[in-house]
């Protein structure tokens, strides 16, 4: 499986998250599909379908069942594996922790800017042989996270625009002198899953939206022992259906989107190679083919 750069190709929404968000309404011709990477097996099959004519993807990150910790799971694989499906859209759905008072279990904030606090993750694509340099300055897509905002003023979801997510390794939670030190960065939520996510996604030269579903407060507030399994678990079943109205409201305007493919996004690589052909490893240049077909031309193990 290639992707393809044909401008007039549908667009392929895909949605990364809790396997629950595949249960929509009207979805049909609904399939597993496996997926093989040159970077592995991504976290799980993609779960693929239709809703109204546009087609879905909907890719588990932690695998059915959470079954794989943060710091395992296979980043460079699952977008890896996204854009050979033909992903052109990609909307990362996760549960964090609000680190401001104004942002309460169930608000949900479209991320803009990310903090990185992990370690040892595998953070690109590109490797010696071949080096990129991308930019990040703004490391989500202005158009898609335009369209979610929509969505989500449309169903009165309570919700902000803009955010800083701060990224931890985890699998543990902060201590409460590291709770303390996100917010003195004015960071807005935290969570463990979401870089090296957004960087991929950008050398894929795929649109990624971020949207963080506040389900407490990090341990910072006064009143979050005070919290229950019970309320936590609440929020998380109201933030899913909330959720899941908001992919299905999404994919329909991703389809409609006209100005998608003059999107930045969709350039990201125009001028990231640094490597000088002649020194491009062909090996390399191969196993980046699915990812950066549309840039290396006619390079590959012939070179």
């Amino acid at each position: 499986m290639t992707p393809t750069s044909d401008p007039h190709t549908p667009p392929v929404l895909a949605i990364i998250g809790g396997s629950g968000l595949y249960d929509l309404p009207g979805l049909t011709d609904t399939r597993w599909q496996e997926v093989d990477t040159p970077w592995g097996r991504p976290s799980d099959a993609v779960f693929r379908g239709r809703l109204g004519g546009v087609e879905l993807a909907f890719l588990p990150r932690h695998g059915r069942g959470h079954r794989i910790p943060p710091s395992e799971v296979n980043y460079r694989a699952n977008i890896a594996a996204l854009k050979m499906l033909g992903a052109t859209d990609v909307l990362s759905l996760s549960a964090v922790g609000g680190l401001r008072a104004d942002l309460p279990p169930g608000t949900f904030v479209i991320v803009d800017q990310f903090i990185d606090r992990t370690h040892g993750r595998a953070g690109s694509f590109f490797t010696t042989g071949l080096v990129a340099h991308v930019s990040m300055a703004d490391p989500t897509c202005e158009r898609l996270s335009g369209h979610v905002q929509a969505q989500l003023q449309r169903q009165g979801v309570p919700h902000v625009r803009g955010g800083t997510y701060v990224c931890i390794e985890g699998p543990q939670f902060s201590t409460r002198a590291e709770s303390a030190l996100w917010r003195s960065m004015n960071a807005s939520v935290i969570g463990m899953t979401n870089l090296p996510e957004a960087r991929l996604a950008r050398e894929a030269e795929l649109c990624y939206a971020s949207v963080g579903m506040v389900t407490d407060f990090d341990c910072w507030h006064p009143g979050h022992d005070a919290v229950t399994v019970d309320a936590v678990i609440t929020v998380l079943l109201a933030n899913a259906t909330a959720a899941r109205s908001l992919v299905a409201g999404l994919a329909s305007e991703v389809a409609a989107d006209a100005r998608a493919p003059d999107c930045p996004c969709r350039h990201a690589l125009d001028h990231a190679l640094i490597t000088a052909p002649e020194a491009r490893d062909p090996a390399v240049v191969e196993r980046l083919r699915p990812i950066a077909g549309r840039v290396l031309h006619g390079q590959g193990a012939a070179a």
